[in-house]
């Protein structure tokens, strides 16, 4: 069985490698403050045995950009982000794929902000469009609720590129969705839209490690990445990121163990979300890659 190695988190470590404080436009305003921390990311999760890294537009959506009063800043930081990666990907390893990024339109983990479906198709429609002649594949990220991740796999699936839907699920381990809503629900509601993965991500370990043998049942190309948080609750929107806590239980080897159980259900993607680094990769491409 192939593993496919993902790239970790981009923001936190961005927020420690920047030199500038915590800013409620997060890692969007690094792609145009300190571009050469992004690009030096990208290559140190490169070099760490990912084989697919993500852009860095997580934030850089047309609601958040808004809400943040830079609205002309869209399709600039999408640009920035497109050409950040190739140059990191061009100068390791041009054989790494770059992944497109949907994420929540407007807040992670707040699916209650989420506008309807067809608001939610007619905004990811517009970031794929900047996104889809430059990517290898669309990912759509962190998905909390069923409008949301229904809507961005429809637009992603649009471009005719593969597309990976990763969801988020309540990290009390109760098999539901941020919004509450349970995630077989959720499973049935995606099938047949054309994703060619469905993955679990940005919840803490333990609550993927409870939920992913349910996607493992339905027969399609599963994987997860987790997150390192201790809690999410002091995010926010329009928020710092600054307060949110790292665990100090999840050093490599532990995140690595819990990435076996992931690959002994048939999981065949594999990386890290927010606090898992590049020491993290290297991990994991040290166990599973190959």
């Amino acid at each position: 069985m192939t593993i496919t190695i993902l790239d970790g988190g981009m923001g936190q470590e961005l927020l420690r490698r920047s030199a500038h404080p915590a800013h409620p436009m997060w890692s969007a305003k690094v792609l145009m403050d300190e571009p050469e921390i992004v690009q030096g990311l990208h290559e140190d999760f490169i070099r760490s045995g990912a084989q697919v890294i993500t852009l860095n537009s997580y934030s850089a959506t047309p609601e958040r950009l808004t809400r943040d009063g830079k609205p002309d800043w869209f399709e600039p930081l999408q640009k920035r982000a497109i050409a950040l990666a190739k140059a990191a990907r061009d100068g390791i390893d041009p054989s790494v794929k770059i992944a497109g990024c949907l994420p929540p339109l407007r807040a992670s983990y707040r699916p209650d902000l989420s506008p309807d479906f067809e608001d939610n198709l007619r905004r990811y429609q517009e970031i794929v469009a900047v996104q889809k002649d430059h990517v290898d594949l669309i990912q759509c990220e962190t998905m909390s609720s069923i409008a949301e991740a229904t809507a961005a796999c429809t637009a992603a699936v649009e471009t005719g590129l593969p597309v990976w839907l990763g969801l988020s699920v309540a990290d009390d381990a109760s098999n539901t969705l941020r919004s509450g809503e349970p995630l077989e629900q959720a499973l049935d509601a995606v099938e047949g839209l054309g994703a060619a993965a469905i993955l679990l991500n940005c919840s803490i370990p333990e609550a993927i490690s409870a939920a992913l043998p349910l996607v493992a049942q339905r027969g399609v190309r599963f994987g997860a990445y987790a997150n390192g948080f201790t809690s999410i609750s002091a995010l926010q929107p329009g928020g710092t990121v600054d307060g949110l806590q790292a665990r100090t239980d999840l050093g490599p080897a532990a995140y690595a163990d819990f990435a076996a159980e992931w690959v002994s259900l048939g999981a065949t993607i594999i990386g890290g979300c927010c606090e898992v680094g590049p020491d993290h990769i290297a991990e994991l491409s040290r166990r599973f890659a190959g």
